[in-house]
């Protein structure tokens, strides 16, 4: 008796849109549920090398939980390609200030595979972040994703 192994075809790929509150959502757990989302790997339907994931809006970025001493201590680091040019950004200060977006950006974006054109178009294709409540995604009638029974500990207990 032969098994094949299913492999989607980009015809057979059907993208949902969903919707997520970060409220004091925990961000670790917020961007593994968001990364398996992104890459498709919560339908049966999946394919390593097809970009069969759904999109997902995360909203009220701003709003997000960080566990321990996180924000003071964990920073982004980078460099400006001149002499002594790294630069360090501490989590509480890229929250606070002009695109608190970026945190769950950069969460998110270290849970794929890396440096993959298809991780670039996952990426790039399938996650929307905003800091405030607002989108401009309406007209695709996203539906509303809960991630709490999912994962008990993803929210902030009080």
């Amino acid at each position: 008796m032969l098994k094949f192994t299913y492999s989607a075809k980009p015809s057979e790929i059907e993208q949902k849109w969903f919707v997520v509150d970060a409220t004091d959502l925990i961000l670790g757990r917020l961007a593994t549920n968001v990364a398996k989302i992104i890459r498709g790997k919560h339908k049966p339907t999946f394919t390593a090398h097809m970009n069969c994931g759904d999109k997902v809006i995360i909203i009220n970025a701003e709003k997000v939980a960080v566990t321990g001493n996180k924000l003071e201590q964990n920073k982004f680091y980078w460099h400006t390609n001149h002499p002594g040019g790294i630069k360090e950004r501490t989590w509480k200060n890229l929250l606070n200030g002009r695109f608190p977006e970026r945190l769950i950006e950069n969460a998110v974006k270290r849970m794929l595979p890396k440096e993959s054109p298809l991780a670039r178009d996952q990426f790039s294709h399938n996650l929307y972040v905003y800091a405030g409540s607002n989108h401009p995604h309406e007209a695709q009638q996203p539906q509303p994703l809960d991630l709490k029974p999912l994962n008990n500990k993803i929210a902030k207990r009080a």
